[in-house]
């Protein structure tokens, strides 16, 4: 997972900005997610080949980012210069899209390594009710404006309507300082096999109390 360099504190004015995702927009932010990929030290290790990478990251990118779209929660930036991908855990719905099938034909040669990350991050992932964010990502051109920091704020209120807490690994230290500043708990790193760390984070539930009806 990836995301911008902020230093900005976001406007509330930005949420006017955002909506959810249709999967009328999948292919473009399949190309948002490839491109913001491309350098990531996990996406590197995975798919050491840049040939390979962009074709098997936009294969199996578009299958997650179309069943996101589906199933759980895609919020983006109207011109799609932001995206911030989501899912709601729940161990009695339906799987994740990405089982052994989508490793084998998707993935071709780096199917192996593809179910060792699966694995590392699945190692760390609650089986309880939870929120689920699987792609955080800002266009170059648009970082610096907070557009990361207002996504997740924006699904951090659906979050917390729910009461359920929130969990994600992400692929750089720059990412996990992000979150950290919002709110999350950043737990020991995770050494894939001769390669990178992952770093696990949760946010706590922070159940929204209904308010006190006024006296009659």
């Amino acid at each position: 997972m990836t995301a911008e360099q902020e230093g900005i504190v976001a406007s509330p004015a930005l949420n006017a900005t955002m909506r959810k995702a249709t999967p009328r927009d999948v292919a473009a932010i399949t190309v948002l997610l490839a491109s913001a990929l491309d350098t990531d030290p996990v996406v590197r290790w995975l798919l050491p080949d840049p040939t390979q990478r962009v074709t098997v990251l936009h294969r199996l990118l578009a299958v997650d980012v179309d069943h996101a779209a589906e199933t759980g929660t895609v919020d983006v930036t109207v011109n799609l210069s932001a995206v911030a991908v989501w899912r709601r855990y729940d161990p009695n719905a339906s799987a994740w899209p990405l089982g052994v099938h989508h490793q084998t034909t998707l993935a071709g040669t780096a199917a192996r390594r593809l179910r060792q990350l699966t694995s590392a991050v699945d190692g760390y992932r609650s089986w309880a009710l939870h929120h689920w964010l699987s792609w955080l990502a800002v266009h170059p051109a648009y970082r610096r404006q907070g557009l990361a920091s207002e996504l997740l704020r924006r699904h951090h209120a659906v979050v917390d309507s729910s009461g359920w807490p929130a969990y994600t690994v992400v692929t750089t230290e720059e990412v996990r300082d992000l979150l950290r500043r919002q709110g999350y708990h950043a737990a020991l790193p995770l050494a894939l096999p001769d390669g990178p760390n992952l770093w696990p984070l949760s946010r706590e539930a922070r159940p929204v109390r209904p308010a006190a009806s006024a006296p009659a």
